[in-house]
Formats: C-alpha cells, sequence, structure tokens
C-alpha cells in the first residue's frame, strides 16, 4: 500500500451488508480491517477479495466487549498506521416474541452488540482520528428503517436503532472540533440471509403476514462507499437506502 491508500474498519463484516461493503472499500482500494464474532466468514470475505485480499486484516471481535474492542483498533492501528473510515455495521436481534417475554439476557445481548459495540468502536475511532495526520476521518452507522418505525415484537432491535440515530447526531457534533464526521445510513430489506425469510412472509402491524420486496445489497454497498468517499468537508448526515415497494411509508 501506498501512503494516499484510504483505511477503513467494517465491523460485521463476514456476512450480509458488512461483507459487501468491506468488498466495495477492497476493490475501490482501501486497506481495510474486518471484524466479527467469527474467524471463518470473516476469512471467507477476504478470499472473496482475491487480490485485495492482501489489503486485508482479519480480527475476530467481540464489540460488546470493551477489552476486544480495544484489542481490535490496536491491531488495526499497528497493522495500518491510520483510520480514514469505521462502518459501525454490527447488529444482532431477539427472537420475535411480545415484549412481557423477552428475557434481560435478550435484551442485553442486542443492546450489548447494536448499542455499547457502536458506542465503544466510535470511541476508538475518535481517539485514533483526531491525533492522526492528516487528522479526522469519517463514522457510518447503520441505523436501520427500524430507527424510524418499528416491526412487530422487535423492541431490542428498535430501542437500540432509534438509540443509534442520538449516537450518530452527538458523534457527528462533537466530532466537528476534531474534523470527523459522522454519518447514519438505513437499510430496509436489502437481499442478505438475514432477509431471506422476507420472501416466505413477515408480520405486518395489521396483524397479518406478507411477503416483502428486497433489493440487491450491492446498493447498499455503493452507497456507504459513496459516503466513504467524500471530502471531510462534506457529509451525509442521513440516508435511506431501500427495496422501492416494501412497507415503510406508512408500514404499509
Amino acid at each position: 500500500m501506498n501512503a494516499n491508500t484510504k483505511i477503513a474498519l467494517v465491523t460485521g463484516a463476514g456476512t450480509g451488508i458488512g461483507r459487501a461493503s468491506a468488498l466495495a472499500l477492497l476493490e475501490a482500494g482501501y486497506g481495510v480491517t474486518l471484524a466479527g464474532r467469527r474467524r471463518e466468514p470473516l476469512e471467507e470475505t477476504a478470499r472473496l477479495a482475491g487480490a485485495a485480499a492482501e489489503r486485508c486484516l482479519v480480527v475476530p471481535t467481540d464489540a460488546g466487549d470493551p477489552a476486544a474492542v480495544k484489542a481490535l483498533f490496536e491491531a488495526h492501528r499497528r497493522r495500518f498506521g491510520r483510520l480514514d473510515v469505521l462502518f459501525n455495521n454490527a447488529g444482532s436481534g431477539a427472537p420475535p416474541v411480545p415484549i412481557e417475554d423477552l428475557t434481560f439476557e435478550q435484551w442485553k445481548t442486542v443492546v450489548d452488540v447494536n448499542l455499547t459495540g457502536a458506542f465503544l468502536c466510535t470511541q476508538e475511532a475518535v481517539r485514533i482520528m483526531k491525533d492522526q495526520s492528516p487528522r479526522g476521518g469519517r463514522i457510518i452507522n447503520n441505523g436501520s428503517i427500524s430507527a424510524h418505525a418499528p416491526r412487530p415484537n422487535s423492541a431490542p432491535y428498535t430501542a437500540t436503532k432509534h438509540a443509534i440515530t442520538g449516537l450518530t447526531k452527538s458523534t457527528s457534533l462533537d466530532g466537528r472540533k476534531h474534523d470527523i464526521a459522522c454519518s447514519q445510513i438505513d437499510i430496509g430489506n436489502a437481499a442478505t440471509d438475514m432477509t431471506a425469510r422476507m420472501r416466505q412472509g413477515v408480520p405486518q402491524a395489521n396483524g397479518e403476514i406478507a411477503v416483502e420486496p428486497t433489493m440487491d445489497v450491492r446498493h447498499v454497498a455503493s452507497a456507504v462507499l459513496y459516503m466513504a468517499g467524500l471530502p471531510l468537508d462534506a457529509n451525509v448526515q442521513f440516508m435511506t437506502v431501500m427495496a422501492t415497494k416494501m412497507p415503510f411509508v406508512g408500514r404499509g
């Protein structure tokens, strides 16, 4: 890599949106740290990158564990020396059961990954970005359509995604003095393993079960790449990328 190579870190890079976004960044010439819970999917992402795999660093990480996140960013810094883009993408959901039947452990698991994990990664990224030269960088948070409107029986996921919007706004404001921009991408029904059930039908707000349209995950990756490539004096504060006919506006 040369001195002008941009450097990114993607969480949840072993599957779905994270994998597609990491591959798009690698194809565009970025050096990328691939973070996620399991080594095997991360290594598969690196393999899919082909020759660009030489610009990958694979670091299995539990995003909700402060010590693991600190170790992730230390490994990233040792390999790449700087950080231009963080994509906070790692996410988890709870079983779709009524709120009164959720266990504390199910609630905490979602909060730890979706919210605490994004906070911990943001904190470590800011520490690197404010002190590097050239100074600054960009943080992109995966907010989801659920940052705006819930699905039935989704309290933990929806609550954390609403909270991600607050984290995005706070990071965007507090990062100004360090030339750090923060964006949020809200994604609706990208075709991944996680959304495969959409093709069989999922519960709707009116109690019906309905098949929902999906879109190619590459459209999300293209949007993330666009956001990542902006100069630091410009920012996409919020972007929604969704399957055109999915139930979202009015949830119907």
